[in-house]
């Protein structure tokens, strides 16, 4: 059975109000009782329930995270940035993972919601977000993490991603390759719509560049392996001679894919650019060109906001937009 404060009290030898005092403002209480409620707490093994307290003063000191897919390190990189300046307000973050499934996010939204938390920062899968739109109006603050709503209702921090992927052909395009295949999916992401799109535009200025669209089921590396073996099946005169992955995750089992066979080496027979520019982009048997973004302030600026948006709920929602930034590796080395 738990130890209660009313068990510390009596081994104290004071009232269940002094316990209180002693655990929440030891400087109306004297340095003896104080010395004797921490030795009862120590020999007892007393642990605060500071959920409950938390409740009853009206503020929790905890907020929810959610993300597309903790698996990749682009997101463990949001939610570290997002835990140490939490640590900083004096918050806490648990952090769930909706492994890009609508119906597991609306299970953690609510589940956040049951546990009362401070307010939520989540990357959400698509742009209809009803849930959202009720916790909001319960008096939830949210925050959208590495993504916009089209209303710009919650604040947000996001990275232009249309701007991104037109980057990320671009560099393709004055690297000497003009059939390009992009590799991505759900298309229900928006980042992956946004991305596709930046690509189009680069594609669409440049005379006789083609751009082919591969849909993925989720942004893994099971996935781009699965797309890269697709790929390798083709013959040498059929394949794209670059290839933009939506993120690092596709690309790194793209990569690994292609490296298996004779035809579709890369750099040597296809150029391969990623996004997100992930630890293991430069560390990748051919290194792996990417897009940055960065992840690790993403996640502190968001926790700002939320901060931002509880004590002032009234405030217009704040939008900060991050500008990509090319990262050239080996993969899309120039032809010669």
């Amino acid at each position: 059975m738990a130890v209660s404060v009313r068990d510390v009290a009596t081994l104290a030898g004071v009232s269940v109000g002094t316990v209180s005092n002693v655990l929440n403002h030891p400087e109306k209480v004297s340095e003896a009782t104080v010395d004797r409620v921490q030795s009862a707490i120590e020999e007892l093994g007393f642990v605060r329930n500071d959920a409950a307290r938390q409740l009853r003063a009206g503020e929790s000191r905890t907020v929810g995270l959610i993300v597309l897919d903790l698996r990749n390190p682009f997101f463990t990189e949001v939610a570290r940035g997002a835990e140490e300046r939490a640590a900083e307000l004096g918050f806490s973050v648990l952090v769930a993972n909706s492994d890009e499934q609508e119906d597991r996010e609306r299970t953690h939204l609510g589940l956040f919601e049951e546990q009362r938390v401070f307010g939520v920062l989540v990357t959400p899968m698509a742009a209809n977000m009803p849930q959202l739109e009720l916790l909001h109006k319960r008096g939830t603050p949210v925050v959208l993490v590495d993504r916009e709503s089209d209303d710009e209702r919650y604040p947000s921090v996001a990275v232009d991603d249309r701007t991104g992927g037109r980057i990320a052909v671009e560099h393709l395009l004055e690297t000497g390759h003009r059939r390009i295949a992009f590799v991505g999916g759900p298309m229900e992401i928006q980042q992956v719509t946004d991305r596709s799109e930046g690509a189009r535009d680069a594609v669409s200025e440049v005379a006789g560049a083609t751009l082919e669209v591969l849909a993925t089921d989720a942004l893994s590396m099971s996935e781009g392996r699965r797309a890269g073996l697709v790929l390798a099946e083709r013959g040498a005169a059929e394949l794209p001679d670059a290839i933009f992955a939506a993120n690092d995750m596709l690309a790194l089992g793209l990569l690994q894919s292609l490296q298996s066979t004779s035809h579709a080496r890369v750099p040597e027979n296809v150029a391969l650019i990623g996004y997100d520019d992930i630890d293991f982009a430069a560390f990748a048997s051919t290194s792996l060109s990417s897009i940055h973004q960065p992840a690790h302030l993403i996640g502190s600026k968001a926790m700002d906001l939320l901060v931002a948006a509880a004590r002032d709920p009234k405030a217009s929602p704040e939008h900060i937009r991050f500008t990509p930034e090319l990262v050239p590796r080996a993969s899309t080395a120039p032809r010669t």
